[in-house]
């Protein structure tokens, strides 16, 4: 196992996020989004280094960019679009209208334009959370049930698996996906935390088919192999990394959202760099584009 110098490691945006989450590169717009879960809010970093945010009614998760403009997001209140030039957030849908407590979490969008996201409760020990897929006719169908705290979605680039688990749960599975019909099977560990100094938040897949996600807890990023052994670590200057994702032109940087609502008064105080956003150089792999929701 490789651990990369901190030296490859800048500070993009000294935000203080209670939880960041979801950076992702816009593939048309060339701009970097990420969202801060408890303040609720959604970000963009602007040419000029500035940031342009979005306030949010509620807890927001995940969101997905839109073909036709615009973004689909998974909120405490369900799945809502966003309109980013008015800043509206209307309602599509509520999953789980018998569940009140639940909120969507982690999400990503398939190559065909359908947005799959996990919700959970609010708690860390109910397994009530199920995982969801919407389509571009804004028909939800549930696809799987279980989960503590849904996290770590990635969708590996030849389409041919999903990897999908439960942080709290220690456990993060891989299916067998099949792109045309948009389902799932086989699901199998791929692999376990427990009795680790981390658990597996947000992820994502390299272009070579590696498997990156924040190890939080222990202030590192992950880089998997197809077995799901650790073969890669980049240290950070924060504890709880929170997402991982490639962006940049050349799609060759990583980004990495943090969190602080994590840390009592005296953590704070010697992690000054908590719930900024990072930008790690120089791993010489590429991510994937991010693909666009189809409704």
């Amino acid at each position: 196992m490789t651990i990369m110098k901190p030296h490859d490691i800048r500070v993009v945006h000294e935000g203080a996020n209670l939880v960041g989450e979801s950076p992702m590169w816009h593939p048309v717009e060339q701009r970097l989004y990420w969202v801060d879960t408890r303040r609720p809010a959604l970000h963009r970093l602007e040419a000029d280094g500035g940031v342009r945010t979005w306030v949010m009614p509620n807890n927001i998760g995940s969101y997905v960019f839109r073909r036709a403009g615009g973004l689909v997001a998974g909120l405490k209140q369900g799945f809502s679009s966003i309109d980013l030039e008015t800043g509206t957030v209307t309602k599509i849908l509520d999953p789980e209208p018998d569940l009140p407590e639940n909120r969507l979490n982690d999400g990503r969008c398939d190559r065909r334009g359908r947005y799959w996201c996990g919700s959970r409760d609010p708690g860390d020990h109910n397994p009530g959370g199920s995982l969801y897929r919407l389509d571009g006719a804004f028909r939800c169908e549930r696809m799987d049930t279980g989960f503590i705290v849904a996290n770590g979605m990635a969708f590996s680039p030849d389409d041919r698996s999903l990897i999908f688990g439960d942080s709290r749960g220690e456990t993060m599975w891989r299916y067998d996906f099949d792109l045309d019909s948009g389902r799932i099977s086989n699901k199998r560990v791929y692999l376990s935390t427990a009795g680790l100094p981390w658990r597996i938040d947000g992820a994502t897949f390299d272009a070579e088919g590696y498997y990156w996600c924040a190890l939080i807890g222990d202030g590192a990023i992950g880089r998997f192999d197809p077995e799901g052994r650790l073969v890669q670590m980049v240290r950070l200057p924060v504890t709880h990394p929170t997402m991982c994702n490639f962006g940049g032109p050349e799609l060759d940087v990583l980004y990495v959202t943090s969190g602080t609502v994590f840390l009592n008064a005296a953590e704070r105080a010697r992690q000054p760099l908590a719930g900024a956003l990072f930008a790690i150089h120089g791993l010489g792999v590429r991510g994937i584009a991010e693909p666009l929701f189809a409704g």
